[in-house]
């Protein structure tokens, strides 16, 4: 049956344990071709409760050595099958992710909501469609890394019937609405104002990680790092409304800010998101 959303499809045999289908979708929200790489495990049947996996930065797999994670992890039997599906970013990757609802201080964001709607009511309807899965939201799972890691919270908090588990690897949870004041730094965090101003939302899950070397700012002087202070006062703003240690995972790790660290974790967040 034509499908005018798919316009190429390429299907590859990675090894024995694993293949890969290449997909290349227009978006009318993004007004362009997107590509998307579904990684599904041999003999997968369509089963609409197996897991899947929602990844932003595609095109950073290989450097995130995604194959033999998959493969090792799946050959020894510490995660279930999964389909794991990652969505390439292009040259407006930093318009396109951020929130939804608020532009940072620089104006960056301003087609994150049509991102959102991209995979909302385009990605995920095609893809339990053609495979079966994100059906399930307590099976469905969508992780990011830098900025990537803030649009899969964002759209993960806003969309609790479609994900119920979210990843964010050194989330960019410093992007403000206002510059930084010396003064009254921490209330313009966008995803505290939006998390602090939520209700919360039953049965979702989440595993922060954050690198001691994933920069050197420390713009209040309290000798932590932004980024490690970004994660630890949202994962405080996530139990105010009422979420307790059982449902968040926070990961400190040593290294930096780029995918030779979240490579060495990932294997981890993978045994949590489908173990």
């Amino acid at each position: 049956m034509f499908d005018p959303f798919l316009k190429e499809k390429k299907e590859q045999k990675l090894h024995s344990l694993l293949r890969l289908h290449k997909l290349v979708l227009f978006s009318k929200h993004l007004h362009r071709r997107v590509k998307v790489d579904v990684y599904l495990l041999e003999g997968t049947t369509q089963n609409t409760s197996q897991p899947a996996l929602l990844i932003n930065d595609g095109q950073d797999m290989k450097r995130l050595d995604l194959i033999n994670t998959l493969t090792t992890l799946y050959a020894t039997g510490r995660i279930t099958r999964i389909v794991t599906v990652a969505v390439h970013a292009d040259k407006n990757r930093h318009q396109e992710y951020g929130t939804a609802e608020y532009l940072d201080y620089k104006k960056r964001g301003e087609l994150a909501a049509r991102y959102s709607q991209f995979i909302t009511l385009e990605l995920v309807p095609f893809l339990q469609k053609k495979y079966d899965v994100f059906i399930d939201p307590a099976l469905s799972v969508f992780a990011g890394f830098s900025l990537g890691g803030l649009s899969a919270l964002d759209i993960s908090w806003r969309n609790p019937d479609l994900f119920l588990r979210v990843g964010v690897f050194s989330g960019s949870l410093w992007w403000r609405y206002k510059g930084v004041d010396k003064k009254e730094d921490n209330p313009h965090r966008i995803m505290h104002h939006i998390v602090s101003n939520s209700s919360k939302r039953e049965g979702m899950q989440f595993w922060f990680e954050a690198g001691t070397e994933d920069e050197t700012e420390d713009r209040n002087n309290s000798g932590t790092i932004d980024a490690i202070e970004d994660t630890k006062d949202l994962i405080q703003e996530l139990k105010v409304i009422g979420y307790t240690d059982r449902e968040i995972t926070f990961r400190l790790i040593k290294g930096g800010h780029n995918f030779k660290t979240w490579a060495k974790i990932f294997p981890d967040f993978l045994v949590w998101a489908c173990g």
